[in-house]
């Protein structure tokens, strides 16, 4: 049959005008798929062609057929044949599709029509071959779309991917492997015909639609939405689902990217996001990085010669094909993780724009598919956007994703999650709320909020609660009960940390051991339990008891890093200098990259060997820091991965440059000048102290942009520069002082850290007025530092003002109630003032609390759930 022509120009010499543009009327219908109306539009042709006339049983026929397979779109999808005993309208259209063939009275364009209909028919009644042979009869290989009506080139989209499915399911019934090979080239080339030629329709129908709006004053004819039948569907998705079932990545992924380049219609959104979705998935899923070729570059070698065993040589072309984007600024994407996310954020907005969120009962179901596409999409991208840490771009997808997420858990928690990892510590504690509303019965939830409060927020109040409302759940938390108390008996130990009065540090102490021997009973492998139960005692100075505690925690894990850092203050405070500098310098091999155990380290090193030993300690310091900061701030600047606005809780491992009382946060106003006191470290005289200003002329090299680095990065090297001018002060090097001083001053200007050191520097120096100067503006920004407090009370005794030193020191012992050098200072104060029972038995304390006094405070161990 000759494929050409259309209905009106065959029809035009045997009807009137009026016909004529009924019929121009139809064909538009079936090019856009609209069959009830077309079933009215047939009872307005003549009688004659009303009842008696084939071409009028053809467009009934094929009205039936349409109106059978959208009412059985379900059975179509899971491959169950209709059978027509069952379906009325397919048996009629049946019997007028034969009767047709059987006058053969049609012209051969519409009689190659009738023929492609029946072979629909036969195709979703499971009649596989009789389909293949009607397409054999009506020589649709040879046909041509060009020129040809909307409605004609649908009919052949549908025909080619029914051909290739027909062709597939019957692959079985090949017993030749020559033969088997001929059938799957030809299936795919059916599969690639029916999705180009799907696509060109669907352009073309779009087209026709927007212009017949244009036409229309004022737009009063809105454009129709037109929906993908299920053959359609098939026709654009078949080719790429046959490549990946025969593990044909390279194919699969051309043809995807092939159909998304295609110029959009709103027929195809929803597709579009599918199958962008699925491109993102093979992409995670199925290709390394070494294996990614953009969409404009050909495969690696090593891929196409896996699968060169299941490349088939299919080659055809259209002398129409789809509307592709075309352009010279088009984004080309440079490895896996950029595609799978420009991919998945295009199927994002595409979710977000065609939402359903209405809680109307009519709307449930559409509500709940809207939920399942969107929460694959956000899970998608949990993927892909951690790979790259960029978690605050996460944390942001998420909040958009809140639309879907009216009581759903799931959504709900991976924006929690999100938060925490990006940093958004108190938007994440709230999130987590929300979930332990849907979930009350899951223990990991409050557990989870209660180490963001203990860890990162220092809400002990709130980490009280959460931890509370887990051993409320008593055995129903299973093993995370244990977890609860171990988070209660850290709230207890940080309260009791900061408390004043003595009564309320001692009632938080025995709290906090009865919650911590409480979770050791219900979990007593968890070797931090051990830990904080030793870290506890140590507090008290009850030295022996805590070594032993930590050692049943090493027992249980003896490479952990916070237990060997712990050993060695204890030995420290034991005045067991070799052996806890053995133990350090064995952690430090553990845990090259630590600047916490380093920082002790120098603190050991000045007490056991000198000053001199130490500074070599902060030159590795600082070489280390070096390297950590080009690999990290590299990342930083590329992904920005490092969130500037995450909050850095600073109580952590950096206090052992300082000793207690930091603060939790830093300004980072930084100053641009670096170089300010670079002339004061030209001559050294030690050779430690030599390579020290060798080391800080490289950090230094670089203070152009480490104004920039991460915010943690930066508050590890001012401690750096501060515990190297420390150490200088003991060489009475006060040049060399000066300039780490200023080093550090460069990089947080306003800080007490820094106004204290610049104290010491005036105080060695002779000058107590600037340095208590000093003293006054760091106790200004940190008011309850006790060693600030001590020595502006030392400062002010020298200089003759012997009772505001007195009160001074007095709130120093009350805000650290374990310093020694506040409780001796306070009896030299006593003693000048003639009070010598008080001042002998302060002198008596101070000498108590030295005997157990570590190199640095115990609190640098870190108390975390």
């Amino acid at each position: 049959f000759f494929f050409g022509g259309s209905v009106r120009f065959a029809m035009a010499s045997r009807i009137s005008f009026s016909q004529y543009k009924l019929e121009a009327e139809i064909e538009k219908c079936r090019g856009e798929c609209q069959w009830d109306k077309i079933q009215n539009l047939v009872k307005q042709l003549s009688p004659k062609a009303s009842e008696n006339d084939d071409f009028g049983n053809l467009l009934l026929a094929e009205v039936l057929l349409e109106q059978c397979l959208k009412e059985n779109t379900v059975k179509l999808k899971d491959c169950t044949p209709l059978m027509e005993k069952n379906e009325p309208k397919m048996r009629e259209a049946k019997n007028h599709l034969s009767s047709i063939l059987n006058r053969g009275k049609l012209q051969h364009n519409l009689m190659a029509e009738a023929i492609l209909t029946l072979a629909k028919l036969h195709f979703v009644e499971g009649s596989y071959r009789d389909a293949l042979s009607m397409y054999a009869r009506g020589g649709i290989d040879d046909l041509c779309i060009d020129e040809e009506p909307l409605y004609k080139k649908r009919l052949l989209a549908e025909a080619f991917v029914i051909k290739g499915l027909s062709l597939e399911r019957l692959a079985s019934s090949v017993t030749s492997r020559v033969r088997l090979f001929e059938r799957e080239e030809e299936t795919m080339s059916c599969f690639e015909k029916a999705g180009d030629i799907a696509l060109v329709y669907l352009q073309e129908v779009e087209r026709a639609m927007v212009n017949t709006q244009s036409r229309h004053i004022k737009g009063i004819v809105p454009v129709l939405e037109m929906e993908l039948t299920y053959f359609l569907e098939a026709a654009l998705q078949s080719a790429y689902v046959a490549y990946f079932k025969k593990r044909n990545i390279v194919k699969g992924v051309k043809r995807i990217r092939e159909m998304l380049r295609a110029m959009e219609t709103r027929a195809t959104r929803n597709f579009r996001m599918t199958i962008a979705k699925q491109l993102a998935e093979v992409l995670l899923h199925s290709l390394c990085e070494d294996s990614y070729w953009n969409p404009f570059s050909d495969p690696p070698p090593d891929l196409n010669t896996e699968e060169s065993g299941s490349t088939l040589s299919v080659s055809y072309t259209l002398t129409t094909g789809p509307q592709l984007y075309q352009g010279d600024d088009l984004f080309c994407p440079r490895d896996i993780v950029e595609e799978a996310l420009l991919l998945l954020l295009i199927s994002e907005s595409m979710a977000n724009r065609d939402a359903v969120i209405s809680r109307a009962p009519d709307q449930k179901k559409d509500r709940t598919i809207s939920f399942q596409i969107a929460s694959v999409l956000y899970d998608l991208l949990s993927i892909t956007l951690g790979r790259r840490g960029q978690f605050e771009m996460l944390s942001e997808c998420l909040e958009r994703a809140m639309k879907f997420a009216f009581d759903e858990f799931h959504l709900w928690y991976q924006l929690a999650l999100s938060l925490v990892a990006s940093g958004k510590f108190m938007w994440a504690v709230s999130a987590l709320r929300e979930c332990a509303k849907l979930h009350p019965n899951d223990p990991s939830i409050p557990l989870m909020a209660a180490k963001v409060c203990i860890g990162s927020l220092h809400w002990l109040e709130e980490g009280e609660k959460f931890s509370t409302s887990v051993t409320a759940m008593e055995e129903e938390a299973g093993e995370f009960l244990a977890k609860g108390y171990l988070g209660l008996g850290l709230v207890y130990s940080l309260q009791g940390t900061e408390a004043t009065l003595r009564s309320t540090q001692d009632n938080l102490h025995k709290k906090a051991l009865k919650a911590l021997r409480r979770a050791q009973s219900l979990d007593p492998d968890d070797h931090r339990v051990a830990l904080y139960l030793s870290l506890q005692m140590a507090f008290k100075r009850q030295i022996s008891e805590a070594i032993e505690l930590l050692q049943a925690a090493l027992k249980l894990q003896n490479d952990d890093m916070h237990s060997l850092h712990l050993l060695a203050l204890l030995f420290s405070a034991q005045k067991h200098y070799q052996q806890s500098l053995e133990i350090i310098n064995m952690a430090i091999n553990e845990y090259p990259e630590s600047f916490s155990l380093l920082f002790s380290k120098v603190k050991l090193e000045a007490i056991y060997k000198g000053p001199d030993e130490a500074l070599e300690t902060c030159k590795h310091m600082l070489n280390m820091w070096q390297k950590t900061y080009i690999s990290q701030f590299s990342d930083w600047d590329k992904e920005s991965s490092l969130i500037e606005g995450a909050q850095i809780d600073k109580r952590s491992t950096l206090q052992s440059s300082v000793g207690e009382g930091t603060s939790a946060e830093k300004r980072s106003t930084l100053h641009p000048g670096f170089h300010e006191g670079e002339s004061g470290s030209q001559r050294v005289s030690s050779v430690a102290a030599s390579r020290m200003e060798f080391a800080a002329s490289e950090v230094s090299a670089q203070s152009t942009s480490v104004k920039n680095s991460p915010k943690h990065m930066s508050i590890i090297l001012e401690q750096i520069w501060l515990q190297a001018a420390e150490l200088f002060i003991q060489l009475q090097r006060t040049k060399e002082a000066s300039f780490c001083i200023q080093e550090a001053a460069s990089l947080f200007s306003v800080s007490h850290d820094v106004m204290f050191m610049r104290g010491r520097l005036a105080e060695v120096s002779g000058n107590l007025n600037a340095a208590k100067h000093f003293y006054d503006e760091a106790l200004a920004m940190n008011p309850q530092s006790a060693k600030i407090m001590e020595h502006l009370g030392r400062a002010l005794h020298k200089l003759g003002r012997s009772s505001l030193a007195e009160k001074v020191l007095r709130d120093a012992v009350q805000a650290l109630s374990t310093s020694h050098e506040a409780w001796n200072c306070l009896g030299e104060v006593l003693q000048d003032k003639g009070r010598n029972e008080d001042a002998a038995e302060y002198f008596l304390t101070a000498l108590e609390l030295e005997a157990s006094c570590p190199v640095v405070p115990f609190t640098v161990i870190p108390r975390e759930l």
